[in-house]
């Protein structure tokens, strides 16, 4: 059997996820937290296999936990859920210590298959993101600017670009907006840009928002 923990802040994901779970008579889940917070409060109690981590959640983010989860729990593979398709963040979740990466579109389709996978090969990779990873490991030219910044770096950066106000980042994030605007400073030094304009501009050109 095996033994599946969830972590979404939104209850109706997941609901929806235990009950494609609960059709496969070897999944069972074991427990669920709705927050960064929750979870390493009971991370020395959980009893899992799998961990199916949501990236886009408030405060502490997916990728900020992964590296602490690693390090508390390092047997316990970890299966990123998120928003973001696969170009973005896939690779940089890997490099943080996940065992697989699923977009939240297509996430029904190949979660079983995803969860099975890692279990018995340690790994999820789809054709895409195989392929974005053999790419990576070639010899490159320059990296771009955005590729320099932080896990926490470029969540912001992709916010701001969005549309997203200083205020509100800070309220999903849990963050002071001093903080965020402090961040806001080091990522315009590294892009070398002097406006939201300018920032949403590199976005859009580099493919990092719609």
């Amino acid at each position: 059997m095996i033994k599946v923990f969830i972590v979404d802040d939104h209850e109706i994901i997941r609901e929806g996820l235990k009950k494609i779970l609960k059709e496969e008579s070897d999944l069972i889940v074991v427990g669920e937290a709705q927050n960064g917070e929750e979870l390493l409060a009971k991370i020395n109690d959980i009893d899992c296999d799998i961990m199916l981590l949501d990236m886009n959640m408030p405060g502490r983010n997916g990728l900020d936990l992964l590296g602490d989860i690693k390090n508390l729990r390092p047997k316990i593979h970890i299966l990123v859920l998120s928003i973001h398709p696969e170009d973005k963040f896939a690779l940089r979740t890997l490099k943080s210590g996940a065992s697989g990466y699923l977009c939240k579109d297509t996430a029904l389709d190949e979660l079983v298959v995803a969860i099975r996978k890692v279990h018995t090969k340690g790994r999820y990779l789809s054709n895409t993101l195989a392929e974005q990873l053999a790419f990576d490991f070639m010899p490159e030219k320059d990296s771009l600017p955005h590729e320099q910044l932080s896990n926490r770096e470029q969540e912001i950066m992709v916010m701001l670009a969005s549309g997203k106000k200083v205020k509100d980042i800070a309220a999903d994030l849990g963050l002071s907006i001093s903080t965020v605007f402090t961040y806001r400073v080091r990522i315009f030094e590294k892009l070398k840009i002097k406006s939201n304009v300018e920032l949403t501009h590199y976005a859009i050109t580099n493919k990092l928002v719609d």
